[in-house]
């Protein structure tokens, strides 16, 4: 299987690629428009401020290429975001997959939610194996409300979208390369997901 994690300079790859190794998978870090077309998986993981990433993304022309992907494509904390129409991060422009804004939490809860937080709600294989309120590991000052894309949710102030999907595009909000035993069942179940649409 040909994995690509898409590198534009805001990525935890390495923590990415070393999960894949623990599940007997090799991953290949890269912004080649080829390579990442070729591939049977797509990886768009991120770590960073949404206005700075979304200027390395225009960069490398990335913007053009991702949209168009037909293969799986799982968006990892600010990949997750950066698929979305917008962030009030820096406000930046989105690549607009997913119609819908990310907004910054409320002055009422401490930002950023840095640590473990349940997801429930489970609405899709990513979750097969995933018991409802199992805990994953989170880092992030800005969120996606709950949307008709949701198919898990976390409660942090209020109730907020912490994964999501349409189509061949999925997302989600916390690490699952982070997330112990069930972060990386998560992310076996996005490399065994069905290729077809």
């Amino acid at each position: 299987m040909k994995i690509a994690i898409i590198d534009y300079g805001a990525g935890n790859v390495q923590s990415v690629l070393f999960a894949l190794n623990r599940l007997g998978y090799e991953g290949e870090v890269t912004s080649n428009w080829e390579v990442i077309s070729n591939a049977d998986k797509v990886i768009f993981p991120g770590v960073g401020e949404a206005s700075s990433a979304m200027k390395m993304i225009l960069n490398l022309g990335l913007d053009k290429l991702i949209p168009t992907l037909n293969q799986p494509v799982l968006g990892i904390c600010l990949g997750m975001q950066l698929l979305c129409n917008y962030s009030e991060e820096g406000n930046a422009k989105g690549l607009g997959i997913f119609d819908i804004d990310v907004v910054k939490f409320t002055s009422e809860v401490k930002v950023p939610q840095m640590g473990w937080n349940t997801i429930k709600n489970l609405k899709s294989d990513l979750f097969k194996d995933i018991k409802e309120d199992e805990f994953m590991y989170l880092v992030h000052s800005y969120y996606v409300p709950k949307c008709e894309y949701a198919i898990a949710t976390t409660e942090y102030g209020i109730e907020y979208t912490t994964a999501i999907h349409k189509d061949n595009f999925y997302g989600v909000q916390f690490h699952p390369e982070k997330s112990g035993i069930y972060g990386e069942q998560i992310l076996k179940n996005f490399l065994i997901l069905n290729s077809k649409i």
